[in-house]
């Protein structure tokens, strides 16, 4: 038959027999042989959020300020260490930037592997983000874009850890690990109430945020140009699932910052509007000294 004869190559055999069984090399690792732990973990999320926000309805919101800066704390240096680690295996394995495989680089391969499980299990770690917004009432910060990616990245990185732990893999959470290193500093930092003022860059955050997602799409769509034995319809996956990102985080700004920016316009120029002749409209209700309304004595 053709689809045999064309799987006795031995380097399209793996191609196809990875679309029906899992890596061997993270069999027994935790979550990962069953989904139906990560499927429960992301019900239990989304169940929290209905009956938590219910439950803070008529009650008064959570400080929890100490563990907001442990948990911050904790998520940066869980982030750090994934992106030096994940820099120092790629290294060691002489990664190939523009497209990398699965199999080719042995033991650094499953160093990386190591690394992106901690990565997968991150996500769950971060349904947190979501329930400490509940305990505090921010329901303004639960927004569908936030509550999707929550959702989706847990069991999107299970479908990864399975079928492709390592090669191509490793570019977008490289670079999210980094943007994570200064987003949760700058969340950690914004629950003392004396740092405040020193947190501007919170709009260059989401820029970061949207760069990363752009340079993950060139990346993958780069192994789809000039192949290397990648599985091509998890590139295609990613690129679609990234280019949702783009869209709502694209969304996400505009209603933010832009908007922002041009009230802060319509009110700059009413305050123009107001001063005439060098003088603000207040100062012509009075003329040497007294209210034009009354007549000097």
């Amino acid at each position: 038959m053709p689809y045999f004869k064309h799987c006795s190559d031995k380097s399209f055999l793996i191609v196809c027999c990875m679309y029906f069984f899992p890596d061997t090399r993270v069999r027994g690792w935790f979550l990962l042989d069953s989904y139906l732990p990560t499927f429960f973990l992301t019900g239990a999320y989304l169940l929290c959020i209905w009956l938590g926000n219910r439950f803070m309805k008529n009650r008064p919101a959570f400080s929890l300020r100490a563990l907001l800066i442990v948990y911050n704390l904790g998520i940066t240096l869980l982030s750090l260490y994934m992106f030096i680690e994940l820099i120092l295996a790629t290294w060691e394995g002489g990664y190939n930037l523009q497209c990398q495989n699965l199999h080719s680089a042995g033991e650094a391969d499953i160093r990386v592997a190591k690394v992106l499980w901690w990565y997968y299990f991150s996500k769950v770690i971060e349904f947190m983000d979501t329930i400490f917004f509940v305990l505090r009432k921010k329901s303004n910060q639960i927004t569908f874009l936030h509550v999707y990616h929550h959702a989706t990245m847990f069991n999107i990185w299970w479908c990864v850890l399975n079928w492709i732990p390592c090669g191509q893999s490793f570019f977008g959470p490289t670079l999210n690990s980094f943007i994570h290193v200064l987003m949760y500093s700058y969340y950690g930092l914004s629950v003392i109430p004396s740092m405040r003022k020193y947190l501007w860059w919170k709009k260059y955050l989401t820029q970061a945020q949207l760069i990363q997602f752009l340079l993950t799409i060139a990346h993958t769509l780069s192994a789809a140009v000039k192949p290397c034995g990648f599985p091509f319809g998890c590139l295609m996956f990613q690129s679609s699932y990234m280019a949702t990102l783009v869209i709502l985080f694209v969304n996400f700004y505009i209603k933010t910052y832009r908007k922002a920016s041009s009230r802060m316009t319509i009110k700059e120029t009413t305050l123009t509007t107001e001063i005439k002749n060098g003088f603000h409209k207040d100062y012509f209700t009075t003329a040497n000294g007294f209210p034009n309304n009354k007549k000097a004595q």
